[in-house]
């Protein structure tokens, strides 16, 4: 009987795993704390060790049990708009400030896909710059301003 091996299963694990261990080795430079009082490092370091462990099973799965896929072609659009969408959250969230940064990037983001239909889009990047401004400035009071001095607020 033939292994089967999947090429596509191994490189997606091993890029998980890749981010995982960054997210560990960057969580290592702060203090961690005790199980009772987590310090800052805590929360990146249990994150990046699981998103690593989830990396790995998926490359023990593509090595062992894995589906002979071929891998098709690179979807070159989704991967630019959504780099571009990075970059540009990354330059303007000061500037712009959370609300306008988040939903422009939410928006690109969702042009990756030439399927998406333009009212669907605005619904979706009115629903995560809603969930993401309630999660990161509501709850986890992070000192981002909602609008920027960019808009001249």
């Amino acid at each position: 009987m033939e292994r089967r091996r999947s090429l596509p299963d191994v490189l997606a694990g091993g890029i998980f795993v890749l981010i995982g261990g960054a997210f560990v080795v960057g969580a290592l430079g702060y203090e961690l704390g005790t199980p009772l009082r987590m310090g800052p490092g805590a929360f990146p370091m249990l994150v990046g060790a699981t998103v690593a462990a989830l990396g790995l099973a998926i490359v023990l799965k593509g090595l062992v049990a894995g589906e002979v896929i071929p891998f098709g072609p690179i979807p070159w659009r989704a991967v630019a708009v959504i780099v571009l969408a990075l970059v540009f959250f990354g330059f303007t969230v000061r500037g712009l400030g959370f609300v306008p940064a988040s939903a422009v990037t939410a928006l690109l983001t969702t042009l990756a896909s030439s399927r998406v239909r333009p009212l669907t889009a605005v619904a979706v990047a009115a629903g995560l710059t809603a969930a993401g401004t309630l999660i990161f400035v509501v709850g986890l009071q992070l000192r981002i301003p909602l609008l920027g001095p960019w808009l001249g607020f």
